[in-house]
């Protein structure tokens, strides 16, 4: 007969746990509550901040075309990245905690926004070295924030990590990405305005799509939107970055600090951390990842760059990007959510080979397409196609990262974004130097590339797979500590 003033019966995932006292039973709940909250404030933080830098990349090729400023200035972005990546991650996240390195590099997204307002060499490219160089910390900060509360949750519910950081990944990326819509929708409504617009002739059409290839083609033939609107937008996306900022300052809890504290009070040798990233490069598994890694900047750097200019600003207009990428956003949000759910009861392996399926046909499909505004629903199947197969590179190869380097989070997630960017690198680099029907090509290298080396990696981790990590590493929040009496956890058949 149990004390119901001492004992409480809770009924959680077909099991029934038994705390003595009370007090367990509110620090159960409360950690759920907590975990969860802190994955809403995170990807509420990164859908605002990415409303306004997702919205201004997909810009970049056609509003800043003049001498190739636009793309330029995201090549040195994710060049920046790349630098950034080598170092910065580990050091910032390790000094400041994953909360305080999200707001300092949120900010330098934000110098981006301002760069925009006035754009020209001078003032796009230093603001993109500076978002470059917030970038990595960012990415890796986020992801290993999730990771240690994937792993924190799946304690507390003896569930399997991976699984949990899996639908945090996926919870994250369905409310992230719809960054897409908010971001586009803003430029198609405002730049809906603009008393510059003009039909576009049947002579501008033949330099559409991959069918014809003249690099030195100028691409300022379509008209510009009014300066006066430019403004308007951009000033709109530097609100929301500052919103992002405001929100995870305030609203997301600081659970690492006590790992902060201690690696402030004994610090590791510079060099040892400075070297982490690389260090990481000894693991086999990391080097066979680098293809897939490296894809995703190539798939992510063909729809906003070359998918937005020789296609949708070159047939339709400019004031339809934000359109076709509300489609890429949309379904990217949608299946996001779905895929992470999804991947606990499928695997990675099915998923990533039907993103690898789907990319494949687009990329075909693309490569004999001749855009014509008469068939106005096919330009925004590819992205939203694409933004399928998005949702399914980005939540599977995040949580991969988590799930095989749990005890170097941060320097794996610095790795990632140091791959990705150089695929983001590459792809803008030879963007203004080299025909659309090639730049298809390559991509379409990458991806068999990529079906080569990732089930590599598969196989080796259902082999031997990767130790979870230990129970309790980051249970150092105040309210463990606080708990008066451990609980019992009596699995019971329902």
């Amino acid at each position: 007969m149990l004390n119901l003033g001492e004992e409480l019966t809770l009924r959680v995932d077909r099991r029934i746990l038994l705390f003595t006292p009370l007090s367990e039973v509110w620090f159960y709940i409360s950690m759920n509550r907590r975990n969860f909250k802190n994955v809403l404030v995170v990807s509420i933080g990164f859908l605002s901040l990415f409303t306004a830098y997702g919205g201004l990349q997909s810009l970049q090729s056609s509003l800043n075309a003049e001498e190739g400023m636009g793309v330029a200035s995201l090549s040195v972005v994710y060049a920046s990245i790349i630098i950034s990546s080598m170092f910065l991650p580990p050091l910032m996240i390790k000094n400041l905690g994953c909360k305080w390195t999200i707001v300092v590099s949120m900010a330098c997204y934000v110098s981006y926004s301002f760069g925009n307002l006035y754009p020209g060499w001078y003032t796009l490219i230093p603001t993109s070295a500076i978002l470059g160089l917030g970038g990595s910390p960012l990415w890796s900060a986020k992801c290993t924030y999730l990771t240690i509360s994937g792993n924190l949750q799946a304690s507390i519910d003896g569930k399997k990590g991976s699984d949990v950081i899996n639908s945090y990944f996926g919870i994250f990326f369905f409310i992230f990405q719809s960054s897409a819509v908010w971001g586009n929708l803003m430029s198609s409504l405002i730049f809906g305005q603009n008393s510059n617009k003009t039909s576009i002739s049947e002579e501008m059409l033949q330099y559409c799509g991959a069918n014809v290839c003249d690099v030195t083609l100028s691409t300022t033939t379509t008209p510009k939107p009014e300066q006066e609107l430019v403004h308007i937008l951009v000033g709109c996306y530097i609100g929301v970055g500052i919103l992002a900022m405001i929100i995870v300052a305030v609203f997301l809890d600081n659970i690492d600090q006590e790992q902060t504290r201690q690696f402030r009070g004994n610090r590791e040798p510079f060099c040892q951390t400075f070297l982490a990233t690389f260090s990481l490069l000894k693991d086999r598994r990391l080097l066979m990842l680098i293809p897939l890694t490296m894809y995703s900047g190539f798939e992510q750097s063909f729809l906003s760059g070359e998918y937005t200019k020789n296609y949708v600003t070159c047939a339709l207009g400019i004031h339809y990007v934000g359109y076709a990428m509300i489609c890429f956003g949309a379904t990217n949000s949608v299946c996001s959510f779905a895929f992470g759910k999804l991947a606990k009861y499928t695997g990675r392996a099915p998923l990533l080979f039907l993103a690898a399926l789907t990319n494949l046909s687009c990329i075909l499909a693309l490569l004999f397409w001749k855009p014509d505004p008469d068939q106005m629903p096919l330009f925004f199947v590819f992205p939203a196609l694409w933004g399928m197969a998005d949702a399914i590179w980005q939540t599977q190869t995040n949580a991969l990262y988590g799930v095989l380097f749990p005890r170097a989070k941060e320097a794996a997630f610095a790795n990632y974004r140091m791959w990705e960017s150089l695929g983001f690198v590459i792809a803008f680099a030879y963007s203004t130097f080299i025909c659309l029907e090639t730049k298809l090509y390559i991509l379409l290298s990458v991806l068999l590339l990529t079906a080569v080396t990732y089930p590599v990696v598969e196989y080796a981790e259902n082999k031997n797979p990767t130790p979870p990590i230990e129970e309790g590493i980051y249970s150092n929040n105040k309210e463990a500590k606080e708990g008066g009496s451990t609980f019992i956890i009596a699995e019971i058949s329902l």
